[in-house]
């Protein structure tokens, strides 16, 4: 008698373990801002901003979040400072069991640009697919489907332009995921470029993991990059990685009190510790989240 199956993640999360340990937690571009705030009748405020250390430039937006839970709605409306006005609209479980919709638009009034971008989501044990009408774009339609049992995950994301009346795009993966470890085979790009990852948590304290990608358009070596985490206590947290080009990033997390983050993150070129005019290829950044 087969076990129930978990329902399996979704297309753009596989491999999600191991590119949240090589991707995050790294703040090395710059400064970075955000405080999140949540009032009684469920209106989440999120203010965000970042200053780039190389253009000096500053970026950020303001979003608030309407919460609807029992009626699964919620309505996100964010303002940023490029003057760009966007709407979320996310419908949960009220037309069938497992089924998501999501409509995203984005409009930019001083140049008049517009997307629209209408999502349905179907999730049950074993399924994950998802559909994407870009309506501004072609029209392009994307869809997506991962299957999982036992652990073992299939999937597989294909792009139609409408209006074109052809396949642009189309990728596929395989994977298996456990609770300690997790392995993810990925063909991106009209099955040009391979990615393969891995990730294992060590012990508790200690996570491990590292990532392929071959890509058969370019001359170039396979593209290699591993990294760990460790737990010093419940509180705080080392990050290390480095490439085969010989960048070697570090970074620190320390929650400083409950709703209070700040991270850390150092980048050096080891190839050119002694050259003096390899100062940009060195960074250092930080990043400060209040939550409350």
């Amino acid at each position: 008698m087969s076990l129930p199956q978990p329902v399996p993640p979704s297309w753009k999360d596989l491999g999600k373990s191991s590119n949240d340990l090589l991707g995050k937690d790294f703040p090395t571009n710059g400064i970075s801002l955000e405080i999140k705030t949540l009032t009684p009748s469920n209106v989440a405020f999120k203010v965000a901003g970042s200053r780039d250390s190389k253009s000096n430039l500053i970026a950020g937006d303001i979003e608030a979040k309407f919460l609807n839970k029992p009626h699964g709605l919620v309505l996100t409306q964010t303002w940023t400072t490029s003057n760009v006005l966007k709407t979320q609209v996310e419908v949960d479980n009220q037309i069938a069991k497992g089924v998501k919709l999501d409509l995203q638009t984005a409009l930019t009034p001083d140049t008049g640009a517009k997307s629209a971008l209408f999502t349905t989501t179907y999730k049950q044990p074993g399924l994950h697919t998802r559909a994407f009408l870009d309506v501004f774009k072609g029209p392009t339609f994307t869809a997506d489907t991962v299957l999982g049992r036992d652990g073992f995950l299939l999937g597989a994301e294909a792009s139609y332009n409408v209006t074109e009346g052809k396949i642009t795009r189309y990728a596929t993966a395989i994977g298996y995921s456990a609770p300690e470890y997790a392995v993810t085979l990925h063909g991106l790009g009209n099955l040009s470029t391979f990615a393969a990852s891995y990730y294992h948590r060590v012990t508790p304290d200690v996570e491990a993991g590292a990532k392929a990608i071959y890509d058969t358009r370019s001359a170039g070596n396979v593209a290699l990059e591993v990294g760990a985490k460790m737990y010093l206590d419940s509180a705080a947290a080392v990050k290390a990685k480095i490439n085969n080009s010989g960048v070697l990033a570090l970074g620190y997390v320390q929650s400083l009190r409950p709703g209070v983050r700040a991270s850390f993150g150092l980048t050096l070129d080891t190839q050119r510790l002694n050259d003096p005019s390899a100062q940009g290829a060195h960074k250092v950044g930080a990043s400060f989240t209040f939550e409350g």
